[in-house]
């Protein structure tokens, strides 16, 4: 029987009492092992060989894991903190406790996100509370962590998953976080087949193949006459998981084109503003519960803000002690300009639309104009399957005469129509900055519950005035993430956002225009 070289090799090597791995016969035949795996599927193919497959799994410990091993996962160092401040007894300031647990940077959102998740406390309204019943000595993850660090060494090698004790939904939650690596590979071995061994007692003989087509083949005519290898793609190739942009990047992206199509600029500004920009232009009293540090991030350095524009803070001080009008009446409470010019993270990308309207940022503005942003804003919430610290916000705003809360609701139709979002609903709000005020809602494509995906409403004459603005102003503010979830029924915006995101979905999923 002729064979190509490498499948005449291989089936030599083979033996028909012992299966054989591929780098044990890659070995025998000093052959390269993908050259070994071609030749034994060829040879399957003809009955010579059986090959048989398993998928071994190991495990490693990644950079962050070992840190955690040696410190304490954060979590378990806030639940450590939290009971040394009393917390088992009633609640306790969130950030007393996170600078007593020496936790910072990104380590703080991993505990805060975490904390609640396996029973250690409430985190609620920047308070914190600890369960004493809780046991941190048998936190699943922390033992898991420590059991795959003694496996490993201190090398960072490999083990096998089914050498630990962990169970399997522990790892793919360590997994989840990046504190374990999982590895999966395909071990073949073969054996001769009864028709193998007969071939081979009857002898194998060494087939001249060409496995290319060269110039000097062509030219010299001798291609009539090769025989040419075979080649099996069907095969098992390499996994490359080669970079892609965020599906949440593309979702922005996609949301950009769609205004730019409706007539709208785009707008552009500081994530870090003044609070004279983010709410005093707004018409937001500086005693408004929004306006402390339990719902803002501010600055430590820097603190204020050098300058403002003196003519519009005196109208908008004006507005917010005596109101607009001769039915205005203000707030009648403190307003302090210092307080204004304190810097924090921006809460709501209105700040641009107060910057824009104002005519500070690219001049004076004509109507009609339409104005919008896609851009990251930053609010001290809640952690939870809709919340984030941190999020993009839809912003957006058309300046014309005459405009109606049936402009408003028309243009959101036409927005999420382009989404193939139909069923948008709209609920009377309360904003301090526009009148009439309503949310919107959609429906959770998975769940079946309502969603709120904005905020939105015409501008009130109140902060308009100040700004020099004579037309109407209607404006929105819609989460990008939450329209992100009724587009892909995501439940949870954490698989697609943050430390603990699901790669594997965002790798796997289909976008869809």
């Amino acid at each position: 029987m002729k064979l190509p070289h490498a499948q005449a090799a291989v089936i030599e090597a083979a033996s028909a009492d012992e299966a054989q791995s591929v780098d044990a016969l890659a070995a025998a035949t000093e052959l390269p092992p993908e050259t070994v795996t071609g030749a034994l599927f060829e040879l399957e193919d003809e009955g010579l060989v059986a090959v048989d497959e398993r998928v071994d799994e190991t495990v490693s410990i990644t950079d962050e894991g070992r840190e955690y091993v040696d410190a304490g996962l954060p979590e378990v160092r806030l639940y450590e903190a939290a009971l040394e401040a009393g917390a088992d007894d009633g609640p306790v300031s969130m950030g007393q406790v996170i600078g007593a647990s020496g936790l910072e940077g990104q380590a703080v959102d991993i505990a805060l996100s975490n904390y609640a998740r396996k029973g250690y406390g409430s985190i609620d309204s920047g308070e914190i509370t600890a369960d004493p019943d809780a046991d941190p000595d048998a936190d699943s993850e922390a033992n898991a962590l420590a059991e795959t660090a003694d496996a490993t060494g201190s090398d960072g090698g490999e083990t096998p998953v089914d050498s630990l004790e962990t169970d399997a939904e522990t790892i793919a939650d360590l997994e989840r976080r990046d504190l374990l690596e999982r590895s999966e590979t395909t071990v073949r071995s073969a054996t001769l087949s009864e028709l193998g061994v007969t071939e081979l007692m009857a002898g194998i003989e060494t087939a001249e193949t060409v496995g290319q087509v060269t110039p000097e083949l062509l030219t010299s005519g001798d291609w009539e006459d090769a025989e040419f290898a075979e080649y099996n793609v069907e095969a098992d190739a390499e996994a490359v998981e080669g970079g892609k942009t965020h599906i949440l990047r593309q979702t922005a992206d996609r949301v950009k084109d769609v205004l730019v199509g409706m007539g709208f600029q785009e707008m552009e500004g500081p994530h870090v503003d003044a609070d004279f920009w983010i709410n005093d232009c707004l018409f937001m009293p500086q005693d408004h519960p929004a306006r402390t540090h339990w719902d803002r991030f501010a600055l430590e350095q820097p603190t204020h803000i050098d300058e403002l524009p003196a003519d519009l803070v005196d109208r908008v001080e004006r507005a917010h002690r005596e109101g607009v009008g001769s039915d205005g009446e203000g707030y009648h409470s403190p307003w302090d300009e210092e307080f204004a010019r304190a810097l924090a993270l921006r809460g709501h990308t209105t700040s641009l639309s107060a910057r824009y309207l104002s005519g500070e940022e690219i001049g004076d503005l004509e109507p009609p104009q339409r104005f919008f942003s896609v851009e990251k804003v930053y609010r001290n919430d809640t952690l939870d399957p809709t919340h984030l610290l941190e999020f993009f916000q839809i912003e957006g705003w058309v300046m014309a005469e005459d405009l109606s809360v049936r402009d408003l609701m028309g243009t959101f139709e036409e927005f999420y129509a382009q989404f193939g979002i139909t069923d948008i609903e709209f609920k009377p709000h309360y904003n301090p900055y526009t009148e009439p005020s309503f949310e919107l809602f959609g429906t959770h494509p998975t769940t079946g519950e309502l969603v709120e995906i904005g905020n939105s409403g015409i501008f009130r004459e109140e902060m308009l005035e100040p700004l020099g603005v004579d037309c109407d102003v209607m404006a929105w503010g819609l989460a990008l993430e939450r329209l992100l979830m009724l587009m892909y029924g995501f439940e949870d915006i954490r698989d697609i956002h943050g430390t603990l995101c699901d790669l594997e979905l965002l790798r796997e999923t289909e976008v869809t225009y």
